[in-house]
């Protein structure tokens, strides 16, 4: 197994900016699974998924995946939300699941200062009847894949950051 740490989680529960908060703390890279691909096909996310749907784009991650496993480690990977379906999660490194309720990331995506950007980059969040089953659906697939659960609720990222540094020293 690499000595990666793979952040998962639902979308907006900060798992980017905890890796980059995290990275800063150890020193490791940062890399966003969701950045690798849009260069990889030079396409954001949202249009791959309107040109080609779901299934490409989990081909895609599991494409992204099968490089990171063969030439990435010491890094804090970011994951889109449905990464953590890739077939080689666990070769990748430790899997770290953020976790908080539906409420409480609708609640820090809204306090954001660019909630509204936020909320564009994910058109799921406006629908919060699908954004509930999505959430309900993948929560204990979430539990099932990670090797370690932080709650990221009320905090700081920073806050997070420390406690997964700690975690993984």
């Amino acid at each position: 197994m690499a000595d990666n740490i793979i952040l998962i989680g639902f979308m907006a529960v900060g798992k980017g900016r905890t890796a980059r908060a995290l990275a800063r703390a150890t020193g490791r890279f940062a890399v966003d699974t969701d950045d690798l691909i849009e260069s990889m096909v030079k396409m954001k996310v949202r249009k791959i998924f309107a040109r080609h749907g779901e299934e490409h784009f989990r081909a895609l991650e599991q494409r992204t995946a099968d490089w990171l496993e063969q030439h990435v480690s010491a890094t804090i990977v970011s994951t889109g939300g449905g990464f953590f379906m890739v077939n080689n999660l666990h070769r990748l490194g430790r899997v770290i699941y953020l976790h908080s309720s539906l409420e409480g990331i609708l609640a820090a995506v809204r306090r954001h200062p660019n909630a509204a950007k936020k909320i564009a980059k994910r058109p799921l969040l406006r629908d919060m009847d699908r954004a509930r089953h999505l959430y309900d659906r993948r929560l204990p697939l979430y539990r099932g894949a990670c090797d370690t659960e932080v709650d990221v609720e009320g905090r700081t990222i920073d806050e997070v950051a420390a406690e997964i540094r700690d975690l993984i020293s």
